[in-house]
């Protein structure tokens, strides 16, 4: 019983975060672009592994800025004065979003040549 309600709480949490990630901007504009994105691919007839590529490119944008906002949320947690290293972290952590993305521009950019 104990077991079931530790994973009953961890389910929760992660509701909890996703509603969190849904309340942020650049993570609705993320959420906007990419379902549009799959639908254009859906429209496009592409092939089912070019899909699949496309559809886990964008499950990793999203993924990324998960964890960047996990990292922007540490980081205010612990203060909100400016510092050096939280302007670092919170840059690279921007930075991962955009190799994320643009990842899943040049996977959509090929997925027109296969």
């Amino acid at each position: 019983m104990l077991c079931k309600l530790g994973w009953w709480s961890a389910f929760l949490n992660s509701i909890s975060g996703l509603k969190f990630l849904v309340s942020e901007r650049a993570f609705r504009q993320e959420l906007y672009v990419g379902v549009a994105l799959v639908v254009v691919e859906l429209c496009r007839s592409s092939s089912a592994m070019v899909l699949c590529y496309i559809a886990i490119s964008y499950i990793l944008v999203l993924l990324t800025e998960a964890i960047n906002s996990a990292i922007e949320a540490t980081i205010d947690r612990i203060s909100l004065e400016k510092h050096h290293l939280s302007k670092k972290a919170k840059d690279i952590g921007s930075a991962a979003v955009l190799i994320a993305i643009m990842h899943l521009c040049i996977a959509w950019v090929v997925s027109f040549f296969l």
